[in-house]
C-alpha cells in the first residue's frame, strides 16, 4: 500500500508538470507565439510513433520529470535519425535522473515528451534566453523574470552574475504595458524583428 501510494503521488506530480507545460505552450500559440509540437511517450513504441507524426528533421527526446536541469542530468537529448530516437528513449525511459533540484537520489523517468527540435544551424547564431513567469507571493503580483543568459544553466548564471537576471512586476489591473515589452526585449539585446515582436 505505501509503494502504490509513492507511486500515485510520483504520477500526479509528474501529470502536473506535462499539464503545466501543455497548458503553457496552448496559451503562448493562442497569442501566435511559435512553440515546438510534441506529444508525451509512455513507451519506445509511443516515442516512435510520435516521431513519424512530426513534421521536423531532428527530434528533441526530454525526460518528463519535475526538475530542472534535465539536459545536464542526461534527460534531454537532440536526434538526428530515427536510429538515434531509438538508442536516446530506450536510454532516458526508466533512468533514475540526477539533478541538482532531485537530490542524489534523482528521480525515476516514466514518460518522456518527443517534440520538434527548435536548435538548428541557420545564418545567425543560435541564442538561448531564459524567460519565467511565476507569482511573487510577498506582492501578489504575476513577475516575469528573464536573463539573456538562460537556458540549462541559469542557476549559475544567478550564482556567478545576478546583474544579468531581470525582474519585470505586472499590475494585474492593467496587465503588462508596453513600455515593459521593449524594456524585456532590450535587456534581452533583442534587435530588428525580433525585438518588435
Amino acid at each position: 500500500a505505501a509503494s502504490e501510494e509513492a507511486f500515485n503521488v510520483a504520477f500526479f506530480k509528474a501529470f502536473i508538470f506535462i499539464n503545466h507545460k501543455k497548458k503553457s505552450k496552448k496559451l503562448l500559440a493562442s497569442y501566435a507565439i511559435p512553440v515546438p509540437h510534441g506529444e508525451v511517450a509512455w513507451n519506445l513504441e509511443d516515442a516512435l510513433a510520435i516521431t513519424s507524426r512530426l513534421n521536423t528533421p531532428r527530434w528533441a527526446i526530454k525526460a518528463q520529470v519535475h526538475a530542472g536541469g534535465r539536459g545536464k542530468g542526461g534527460g534531454v537529448k537532440i536526434a538526428q535519425n530515427i536510429n538515434e530516437v531509438r538508442t536516446y528513449a530506450s536510454a532516458i525511459l526508466g533512468m533514475q535522473l540526477v539533478t541538482p533540484q532531485t537530490g542524489p537520489l534523482g528521480k525515476k523517468v516514466l514518460r518522456l515528451l518527443v517534440e520538434q527540435n527548435v536548435y538548428y544551424k541557420g545564418a545567425s547564431e543560435i541564442k538561448e534566453f531564459y524567460i519565467g513567469i511565476l507569482l511573487n507571493r510577498q506582492s501578489g503580483k504575476t513577475m516575469i523574470v528573464y536573463s539573456p543568459q538562460g537556458g540549462m544553466s541559469i542557476e549559475e548564471v544567478a550564482e556567478k552574475s545576478p546583474q544579468l537576471i531581470f525582474k519585470e512586476e505586472i499590475n494585474h489591473a492593467v496587465g503588462i504595458q508596453l513600455f515593459q515589452c521593449r524594456k524585456i526585449a532590450f535587456n534581452l539585446g533583442l534587435e530588428g524583428p525580433s525585438f518588435k515582436e
